[in-house]
């Protein structure tokens, strides 16, 4: 009976398993989709200050209810001192995060700016050492290639930034609108590495909080509320023309919207569920696929020409992406398979005593 028990139990962990990876994938198409629609925005004058302020007031429409009515018939516990402490960090960085990958987008492109966050997995896996969240024991076949993957995902995003190579003309764009200078996407490129390297912290703080307090969307709402105040005092401090608070096209519309409702809201709490089922490292490690997806969305919708050091370095990041994927998943069948042998023990040792 226990050992039917550890079976369903190991049956519910490979479907939650297959949730959580599905989910991310999501998030990375949602992400990418959001980096396309600012750099289109930001060329009609848009200030990433106002649209942070913006994106995460109307998240909070959607966030809002969507908890109440989820805890309807059940109260959420009291939220400890330090969870508090912890979703204040969370809002600064998350506000920290916004204003420099928003404002490096508008320096450079979507691209380079899906290439720099390939440095998350990396970052995120140091700092999850340090915080003891994930041992490193290169005995272990998953160990080594969770590190060899991590490594081949970030010379991936070398590559794509580094080495263009021969051009492949297959743009269905051929304008020079979203063109930036060198020394623009150089600051561009700074800006998106300190973000990258925020975003790491992030996670680490996030898990930290859903693990001890495992209530994802009063989480997610409660640091959402948090941004738009954080993010309203520095827009007032740094925009200075009040005309800017004032959106005239559609893009710009779109773009808030889409934040709100399908980053802000929807892939904060997917990526907080995240942490509490796989940990930081498992979530930081999707941000590869974003090298990926856009690139197709840089020669479809910006007009972007596609190089062969894009391809090679897409490939490459491929494969480190998949060797962590299969060192998660080795690791997994491992979890299971202990908790399988754990549930069929007692019956076993029942068995023998009967006898």
């Amino acid at each position: 009976m226990r050992s039917e028990e550890g079976l369903r139990e190991r049956e519910r962990m490979v479907g939650v398993g297959l949730g959580v990876t599905a989910a991310m994938i999501g998030t990375q198409f949602l992400e990418v989709g959001l980096n396309t629609l600012i750099k289109q925005a930001n060329t009609n004058g848009m200030s990433n200050f106002v649209f942070i302020v913006y994106s995460n007031f109307f998240a909070l429409f959607v966030l809002a209810p969507t908890t109440f009515f989820y805890h309807r018939k059940r109260a959420p516990p009291t939220i400890p001192r330090s969870i508090l402490c912890k979703m204040f960090a969370i809002s600064c960085l998350s506000t920290v995060v916004q204003t420099l990958m928003y404002t490096g987008i508008s320096y450079s492109s979507p691209t380079l700016c899906s290439a720099m966050v390939d440095l998350v997995p990396a970052f995120t896996f140091i700092f999850a050492l340090f915080s003891r969240m994930e041992n490193l024991n290169l005995k272990q076949h998953s160990c080594q290639a969770k590190v060899m993957g991590t490594v081949v995902s970030i010379a991936g995003a070398f590559i794509v930034t580094l080495y263009k190579g021969t051009p492949l003309n297959f743009s269905l764009l051929r304008n020079g609108t979203y063109l930036s200078t060198q020394s623009d996407w150089i600051i561009g490129g700074f800006l998106l590495a300190i973000s990258s390297l925020c975003i790491s912290v992030l996670l680490i703080v996030q898990t930290s909080a859903v693990k001890e307090y495992p209530e994802e969307l009063v989480i997610t709402t409660t640091c959402c509320s948090m941004v738009v105040i954080l993010s309203a005092i520095v827009a007032l401090f740094a925009e200075g023309n009040p005309k800017a608070w004032i959106f005239t096209s559609h893009k710009e519309f779109i773009a808030v919207f889409y934040s709100a409702i399908f980053v802000v809201s929807m892939r904060s709490v997917v990526c907080t569920w995240g942490c509490r089922k796989k940990g930081p490292v498992y979530v930081a490690m999707f941000n590869p696929l974003g090298m990926v997806i856009a690139l197709g969305m840089g020669v479809i919708f910006l007009g972007e020409s596609l190089y062969l050091g894009s391809v090679i370095g897409a490939a490459t990041i491929g494969i480190g992406f998949y060797l962590v994927m299969w060192a998660h998943a080795e690791d997994s069948n491992v979890a299971e398979e202990n908790t399988v042998t754990s549930s069929a023990a007692p019956l076993l040792s029942t068995k023998s005593i009967d006898v």
